[in-house]
């Protein structure tokens, strides 16, 4: 490993990169805002589990939300991730490397002006912020050296940084060979995520020199991390929002030797995750990660009383319908997941 990147790895994170993280879904009320309240049971019932949040990704709308509800967004979080002591990884979900780039600029004055201080490292500390989180710029026409120099030009900033695999989105990926090279040369390179399926960085054995790899990719979880022989480190999962306890089993399963243990866990999960995702399929409003695991949250939460709860708002303004809701309950119940009472109790 980069020495340097291990000693700030090791500043970041004291007692080691979490294995599971949750790019969180936004909770909106009636009148679209933040539902604060709502935000916040969520994560009391994640932080067990998870102590790592990418906020906002793709999954928290971050593609949708425009910059005054980012910024909502972030500050109620990182008050509860003080609260619940776990790392944060800001989403700067942009089209376009020199608006990340401002962005992240913008956000770390924010963030600089909030913790009381000038001193980078003192203020992300403080914000309990890890790190910022960006894509390649969108197109597929883009060339590896154009999305190696798009890429340079936000990790040269200095800050700590993680790199996002998102085909589905940008239209294209970073070659391996770019990842490794990235690696070299910038050791604030800290993470690399890949919601690709295709996982060609990860399985390519190319040099990362230490750079902390999850899989952002649904199903199979079990062959995937590198305690039971995979390429990965962890998992950043949209479905960690619903499924935090089952996929922190698999991997603890997966470290203790207990494979028959994780692949049948993994099993059971990769077939209800799978029939929710096929669910949600041509809605037209949200994407498919954020309105999968608001679906099935819903029943997580309000447990037997979901069908008397309003269903959930999506950022466009719509909420999910009621035969999406109808056929994920059933999709939960058949895999045995739907739970009698959720974690909101009685409300």
């Amino acid at each position: 490993m980069n020495p340097s990147r291990a000693q700030l790895l090791s500043r970041l994170f004291p007692s080691g990169v979490p294995s599971l993280w949750c790019p969180m879904i936004t909770h909106y009320g009636a009148d679209g805002g933040l539902d604060r309240a709502r935000q916040a049971a969520h994560l009391r019932h994640l932080a067990p589990c998870v102590k790592g949040l990418l906020i906002p990704g793709s999954t928290g709308d971050g593609w949708q939300m425009n910059g005054v509800e980012i910024r909502e967004l972030l500050e109620f979080i990182l008050g509860e991730a003080a609260t619940h002591d776990l790392h944060v990884l800001i989403g700067v979900l942009k089209t376009e490397a020199q608006e990340a780039r401002s962005c992240i600029l913008e956000t770390l004055n924010w963030l600089q002006s909030r913790a009381g201080t000038s001193n980078v490292d003192e203020a992300l500390a403080r914000s309990h912020v890890c790190g910022f989180t960006v894509c390649p710029p969108r197109g597929a026409e883009l060339s590896q050296p154009e999305i190696h120099a798009a890429m340079a030009s936000i990790l040269s900033l200095g800050l700590p940084t993680a790199l996002y695999q998102l085909p589905q989105v940008t239209q294209n990926e970073m070659a391996p060979d770019t990842v490794a090279a990235l690696a070299a040369r910038f050791p604030n390179f800290i993470l690399f995520k890949d919601t690709s399926g295709a996982d060609r960085v990860a399985q390519s054995g190319a040099p990362l020199d230490g750079v902390f790899l999850v899989r952002g990719a649904e199903a199979g979880y079990a062959k995937w991390p590198r305690t039971a022989g995979g390429p990965y480190d962890g998992f950043l999962l949209s479905t960690a929002n619903c499924f935090a306890r089952e996929l922190h089993g698999v991997l603890e399963d997966s470290k203790s030797g207990r494979v028959a243990q994780a692949s049948a866990s993994a099993d059971k999960l990769t077939s209800a995750v799978n029939e929710v995702f096929r669910i949600v399929t041509g809605l037209p409003q949200g994407n498919a990660f954020a309105n999968a695991n608001k679906a099935m949250d819903h029943f997580f939460a309000h447990g037997e009383r979901a069908t008397q709860a309003a269903p959930p708002r999506l950022h466009g303004g719509s909420v999910l319908p009621p035969a999406v809701l109808d056929a994920t309950r059933d999709v939960l119940l058949q895999h045995g997941f739907l739970p009698r009472i959720g974690y909101l109790g009685g409300e």
